[in-house]
């Protein structure tokens, strides 16, 4: 069932009637204070190109989990977004408050808040609330405005919010789980349990923002989990979905390239067999969609906090873009094998690599035929 809050996400009015409300719906029906604006809209005709970053987990001191990807991330937003004119929309769990304070999170990212400083004073900053930053709406001082959801205009609805909405946890006991964190798990130096690291959590998440997209024929975009989809395939799916690709490119290929293939489907399956030991069996064969073919209208921007780099969500109006941040030498290895493009980020070590890409009416298509039969 789709919960109400996205429901009244759906039923908002335009962002020139927004004021501050004092109170969202919960996703139980129940209310939860917000103290922040409930969302606004953006026409993508107007904002041009925006990039949707989630899940940074700014923090201070030896647990930091953006100390690995912070210079890149820096350096991406200095040398390529910013410069080019994007638009930078932060969706959720941008500072880790529920392990540091935020002065400490100030202090440490210098830097990077003084990017943010510049993206917002041309009025391209956009930051919707999460469960690990939701406390900013009690700083009186800071900065930047915030938002529960961003409402894209454009060939079709697209949602961006950043999931934990769909929870019940953490909309009415984070403040709990809070404590638990900083006080308890912190010290002792144990990780902190959250839907990131749980497939059954993730399943959930991303189940219900795929069934609210569907039933109101839209887009979501959506982080907390930290695993990048895109058209409601995550990398799982979208590996099998190769393979048989391969498989009919295969008798039509001569020479090299039917060596090439022989050689990727090779190196998908082991990218499958590590996959299936890292989740549990009984998930891996769940999916959003059950045995149907996928409606592609759910997309995940993953994390800035990623081993091997930071995964981001790219948006025009005319496509959609996975795109994937690395150093050069630490990346992927599916990147390494040479069938992405990679740009390379002048004076740098640092390289952007399109992982997936489509046109937003040819979504738009595929959402109105194959969302039609749940109905």
């Amino acid at each position: 069932m789709v919960n109400s809050f996205f429901e009244e996400m759906h039923k908002m009015p335009k962002a020139a009637s927004y004021n501050l409300f004092p109170y969202v719906p919960g996703p139980d029906g129940r209310m939860v204070n917000s103290h922040s604006n409930a969302g606004t809209d953006l026409d993508l005709a107007e904002k041009g190109r925006l990039l949707i970053l989630s899940d940074l987990h700014m923090g201070a001191g030896k647990r930091d989990d953006l100390a690995a990807n912070g210079e890149l991330l820096i350096k991406a937003l200095e040398d390529y977004y910013f410069p080019a004119g994007w638009t930078l929309i932060l969706n959720g769990d941008i500072e880790e408050l529920q392990r540091f304070h935020l002065t400490q999170i100030r202090e440490r990212w210098i830097r990077l808040y003084q990017i943010f400083d510049r993206f917002n004073a041309e009025g391209r900053l956009y930051k919707n609330l999460g469960n690990h930053d939701e406390d900013l709406i009690f700083e009186r001082n800071y900065p930047y405005s915030l938002t529960n959801f961003i409402r894209v205009k454009g060939i079709i609805p697209i949602y961006i919010y950043h999931g934990h909405q769909s929870s019940r946890i953490y909309t009415n006991y984070n403040s709990l789980l809070r404590t638990g964190v900083r006080y308890i798990l912190k010290p002792f130096g144990i990780k902190n349990i959250s839907s990131a690291r749980s497939p059954y959590r993730r399943f959930s998440v991303e189940k219900k923002s795929y069934n609210f997209s569907i039933k109101n024929n839209c887009i979501s975009i959506i982080g907390h989990t930290h695993r990048a989809l895109f058209e409601s395939l995550g990398r799982f799916d979208y590996i099998k979905y190769e393979i048989e690709r391969l498989c009919r490119d295969y008798p039509f290929s001569e020479g090299e390239e039917k060596h090439k293939i022989e050689d990727e489907v090779a190196a998908l399956l082991g990218d499958l067999r590590k996959l299936k030991r890292k989740e549990r069996q009984d998930v891996l064969r769940q999916s959003l969609y059950g045995n149907e073919m996928p409606v592609p209208c759910l997309f995940n921007s993953g994390s800035a906090i990623g081993r091997k780099g930071i995964d981001a969500i790219e948006l025009d109006d005319r496509s959609i873009a996975l795109v994937y941040w690395f150093a050069e030498g630490h990346e992927r290895k599916f990147i390494r094998r040479g069938h992405y493009p990679v740009e390379y980020l002048e004076n740098s070590p640092y390289r952007r690599s399109v992982l997936n890409q489509d046109r937003l009416d040819y979504i738009k298509a595929r959402i109105e035929l194959l969302g039609a039969r749940f109905f």
